[in-house]
């Protein structure tokens, strides 16, 4: 494989920086982190559950345009402004995944980008055959 090479998407947000929606790299799908914006208006959805949802189907759009898909998750990275939404959080998550469940860290931290609750990251393989 030649290097890395960037994975762009309308279906999720643009980033906000100097990084990539994804990176494709020896044989797998790097994402950056997704936070609950809707990508058509940029507007945050409203409250953890529907961050948490919106940021899935974000991270599931990334995904896609890299040629892969959420059932080729092999580990995820969420962050959360408050550690008391973990539950709400993983009832959404757990709607996403199917088993076997991506091995994942959670982690609280203390802000996230557009004053978002919940922000989350994967690494998949590179689609069939990988």
């Amino acid at each position: 494989m030649s290097g890395r090479s960037p994975v762009e998407t309308n279906a999720a947000p643009s980033a906000i920086g100097p990084y990539s929606q994804g990176i494709r790299a020896g044989g797998l799908v790097f994402t950056a982190g997704q936070v609950g914006l809707e990508p058509s208006t940029g507007v945050l959805a409203e409250g953890v559950a529907a961050q948490a949802d919106r940021a899935l189907r974000n991270l599931s759009a990334v995904l896609d345009a890299a040629g892969t898909g959420m059932d080729h998750v092999v580990k995820t990275t969420v962050f959360l402004t408050d550690m008391a939404d973990f539950a709400v959080m993983n009832e959404v998550y757990a709607r996403h995944f199917s088993a076997p469940f991506p091995a994942r860290s959670t982690v609280a931290v203390r802000g996230l980008p557009k004053g978002a609750a919940v922000e989350i990251e994967a690494i998949a393989m590179a689609g069939d055959g990988v």
